[in-house]
């Protein structure tokens, strides 16, 4: 479904953006991914891409520094001559309750989750508009959007990627770059080990399908979402979340 495209995945280290590199990497995509620290991990996404047979650019950068953003940019553009996809699915939670919430807790998840959101979509949207052509798929997650026991600035920071989506969906549009969002429930693997094991088991119970989802299921979702097969959709979010 990606062949040919030139895909940028941010988060590629975690559990969820291997899983996403991986996925776009078998349907034919050139991959480029970001990753915050964890160089092993970094280094098995990109063997995993190029075990694929297909081109992979890796980048160690923060979420929120802008000029090391841009960079990003340039360079993929420079390489492969523009950038066809920006999976935003980069993003951070801290297990604690309201009440113990500090101002700098609040400021890493909130800042991290929607300004890196902004960040890197702002850095990359120029060489879409530039081609009059792109795709953009921002992960949210069900926390953000249903009553879901969760930390309150994490629920907070994924709520604003809906409204992002859709206000940039309008914007954007006459360039036919479109943009969508994704929103996962909770899964086997990545945040997931957060939970203490009463969550799932309290969570599971309001699962219509009864089961946790897997990285993979969402990784075939959102390669469908910025494929050319899915033409008309824009400014949509899409709960993947077995029934919730």
């Amino acid at each position: 479904m990606l062949k040919g495209k030139r895909v940028l995945i941010t988060g590629g280290s975690g559990a969820l953006g291997r899983a996403l590199c991986l996925r776009a990497a078998q349907e034919g995509a050139s991959v480029a991914f970001t990753y915050h620290s964890n160089q092993d991990r970094a280094a098995q996404t990109r063997r995993q891409i190029e075990g694929a047979a297909r081109k992979a650019l890796t980048f160690q950068v923060s979420a929120l520094e802008k000029a090391a953003l841009e960079k990003v940019a340039r360079e993929i553009d420079k390489a492969w001559g523009g950038i066809d996809v920006l999976i935003n699915n980069a993003g951070i939670n801290q297990p604690m309750p309201f009440s113990l919430m500090e101002e700098k807790d609040w400021d890493l998840v909130v800042d991290t989750n929607v300004k890196g959101l902004y960040l890197t979509t702002h850095a990359i949207l120029p060489f879409m508009i530039r081609q009059r052509q792109g795709v953009i798929l921002n992960v949210s997650s069900l926390a953000g959007l249903k009553l879901i026991e969760n930390p309150v600035h994490y629920s907070t920071s994924k709520a604003a990627v809906k409204g992002f989506t859709e206000s940039l969906a309008v914007e954007v549009a006459r360039y036919n770059v479109r943009v969508n969002c994704l929103a996962p429930g909770l899964l086997d693997e990545g945040m997931a080990d957060l939970a203490p094991d009463y969550k799932w088991s309290d969570y599971l119970k309001m699962v219509a399908l009864g089961r946790r989802g897997t990285t993979a299921e969402v990784a075939r979702c959102a390669v469908f979402l910025v494929s050319d097969r899915n033409s008309f959709m824009n400014g949509s979010t899409l709960h993947i979340d077995g029934g919730f």
